[in-house]
């Protein structure tokens, strides 16, 4: 597995992460087993960046990546987030942050995190504190790296002049295009981008269902491009993407990993699953080679993105 560099700071991850939201969280119930059972079929496999949160079953997905990674953990980063509360609101206060902090730890079991996420801005709070009460936990050697999630310009900019950013963590894939606005800044400031949903929430594996088709609290069940309409154009584009694919030797979801991987060495995807297969078949697209013809042939399929966008208009992030 190749190795990227994500920021100025020295943050350094393998060019294929591991996120374990999907192991707790948003995709219908828990499995603990299957998920453990993919997290250590990651790391035999070169992965080195494991992403958790506190909001991820409030302190159980900590607990289950953990106690998997024990074994291992001083030859991987860990990323964990801050910042909602128990009822989706936005608490970045810095005593809060040192309390979620220490709770995160005790889960986890270690005694710092690699990086440490603002999981979304906090329009309460300056974005100048957050920056400073992580920098304070830096110094305390309680985390390594400072990262955000979902924020725009002005607040990188604000909170990079307080404490370097090492990254930043957005939606990114071929269904969803709109950080890449946000590119020039990072790379003008040297910071590194990580990748979430990078397989459009499992639309891109071409195993998509109509909206209605999961189990009850499934995040796909309301997002708009499962919906009537946008989830015919979506299911086609997956198609012709599958028949690229499949022209390289590679699946679909290989050749969306690759996708992302060509637009830049800055740039790390987080694919999640609760399958080592899927580990086995999301980690051998670090190895898929795209050529300038194969990126065209792609642009032609879905040239701004997928149909549908990701939330409701009303949920929308605003990035400041």
């Amino acid at each position: 597995m190749q190795e990227r560099t994500l920021g100025r700071q020295g943050l350094a991850a393998s060019a294929i992460g591991f996120g374990s939201m999907g192991i707790s969280f948003a995709y219908g119930p828990a499995d603990e087993t299957g998920g453990a059972a993919a997290i250590q079929r990651a790391h035999e496999l070169g992965v080195t960046h494991f992403d958790t949160a506190e909001l991820y079953g409030w302190g159980e997905n900590e607990k289950l990546v953990g106690k998997t990674v024990a074994a291992f953990r001083d030859e991987i980063t860990i990323a964990t987030k801050f910042g909602f509360t128990r009822d989706y609101g936005t608490d970045s206060r810095p005593e809060h942050i040192r309390e979620v902090l220490d709770n995160s730890l005790r889960h986890l079991g270690v005694d710092h995190v690699d990086v440490l996420y603002q999981h979304r801005v906090d329009p309460k709070v300056p974005i100048e504190d957050v920056a400073g009460a992580v920098g304070e936990l830096i110094e305390a050697g309680k985390v390594k790296y400072l990262g955000l999630s979902e924020a725009g310009p002005e607040t990188i900019r604000k909170a990079h002049a307080v404490q370097p950013v090492s990254v930043l963590q957005t939606e990114y894939s071929l269904f969803e295009r709109d950080v890449e606005q946000l590119f020039p800044t990072l790379r003008e400031l040297g910071i590194g981008f990580v990748a979430y949903s990078p397989l459009g929430r499992g639309f891109l594996t071409g195993t998509a269902q109509p909206a209605g088709s999961y189990d009850q609290g499934d995040m796909r069940n309301r997002d708009l491009r499962w919906q009537p309409g946008n989830f015919e154009k979506n299911v086609e584009a997956v198609r012709q993407l599958s028949e690229l694919a499949a022209g390289k030797g590679a699946t679909v979801a290989q050749l969306a990993l690759a996708w992302i991987l060509a637009q830049g060495e800055d740039i790390v995807p987080i694919p999640g699953t609760r399958t080592p297969e899927r580990v086995e078949e999301n980690t051998a697209a670090a190895d898929l080679v795209l050529t300038p013809a194969d990126l065209d042939a792609i642009a032609a399929i879905l040239p701004t993105g997928g149909f549908g966008g990701r939330y409701a208009e009303a949920s929308l992030p605003t990035w400041v």
